[in-house]
């Protein structure tokens, strides 16, 4: 009898407890994920951003016009790059700024925004020579920035200045890396094209993009597929465990630890890679990753069904709350 007083006092002690702990509230940053999804479909309608097509020019117009509408100081940075034939490759990288009343360093958050010109991953040869619609693959990252963009731009209107400066950049030509089909001579260093001509003229050019001192950066690739996976990345650990420590505990505590999981992921050459290896930023990738394929990216990767559908809204809202969260 007195063990079922005893029993029954703890459980209304440990009821009581309950009833007077306050949870507080997670503050959640204001992101649209439907207005994500809209940039997303935008680019898309324009078809395939192959380099050196209509569709590739209309697009960096489209990416000059969002940023400069959300309040950005914009600026092309142009170049050449030796692509992998050994032809010199067209770059076009968009580059916004957002100033903050203080003398931080600033944070850089970066997606590409190319399509690949070959659907090298179909199993039928002749789908091969087609571009990549690159919804995701390209696209989903840019959309989750003009979001961001949109969001400081409202924030500023609230009068609520920035307290980091923040660059967003475009990066070009990511996805023009050597074909599977291609039989001749295989250079180095033919992926992410965009990045190293932006990372070169950081480090060693006269006229360095917008800001001179980046704390860290953000890279988004293929962040928009449905129940998408974001493991820690190889060299995203090497050169920024920090700030992958920070990601990833900003995003545990908004809920998002079913998306950006524990796990650890291979090495991958990303534009990140570059943008660490040569200006010495320390720069993280979030980027989807499926080991269930042999590629390690999911059955859509580099096909013709990197489309529409390959989009969700749930997805695009864990990215953008988390990214934002890290801003400030």
């Amino acid at each position: 009898m007195k063990m079922r007083y005893l029993v029954l006092g703890l459980i209304m002690g440990l009821m009581a407890c309950s009833n007077n702990t306050k949870t507080t509230p997670i503050t959640r940053p204001a992101f649209s994920a439907d207005s994500a999804y809209l940039y997303i479909a935008q680019q898309v309608q324009m078809g395939p951003r192959v380099p050196d097509s209509k569709a590739h020019t209309e697009c960096v117009i489209y990416l000059v016009e969002q940023l400069r509408r959300f309040g950005a100081e914009v600026t092309l940075q142009q170049g050449k790059m030796t692509n992998y034939a050994g032809l010199p490759q067209q770059i076009f990288n968009v580059v916004g700024h957002f100033s903050a009343d203080s003398l931080r360093e600033s944070i850089l958050l970066c997606a590409h925004y190319d399509s690949r010109p070959w659907c090298d991953q179909e199993e039928e040869y002749d789908m091969r020579f087609q571009g990549v619609p690159a919804a995701n693959d390209g696209a989903s990252g840019v959309g989750v920035l003009l979001e961001i963009a949109r969001q400081i731009q409202a924030l500023q209107q609230q009068d609520k200045p920035l307290r980091t400066p923040i660059d967003i950049v475009f990066f070009d030509c990511e996805d023009m890396g050597t074909p599977d089909f291609y039989t001749g001579l295989q250079r180095e260093n033919t992926w992410c094209l965009g990045s190293q001509l932006w990372a070169n003229e950081y480090a060693f050019g006269d006229n360095k993009p917008v800001s001179d001192k980046y704390a860290f950066g953000i890279l988004l690739d293929m962040v928009g597929a449905p129940n998408a996976t974001f493991p820690k990345e190889f060299f995203s650990i090497q050169y920024a465990q920090q700030y992958v420590d920070l990601i990833w505990h900003k995003a545990a505590k908004l809920g998002y630890s079913s998306y950006f999981v524990s796990a650890n992921a291979y090495p991958i050459t990303d534009d990140h890679y570059y943008v660490s290896s040569i200006t010495g930023i320390p720069c993280v990738d979030i980027i989807n990753y499926d080991a269930t394929n042999n590629t390690g990216f999911p059955f859509w990767w580099h096909t013709t069904m990197d489309n529409m559908n390959q989009i969700n809204r749930s997805t695009l809202q864990a990215v953008g709350e988390t990214v934002l969260s890290c801003l400030n």
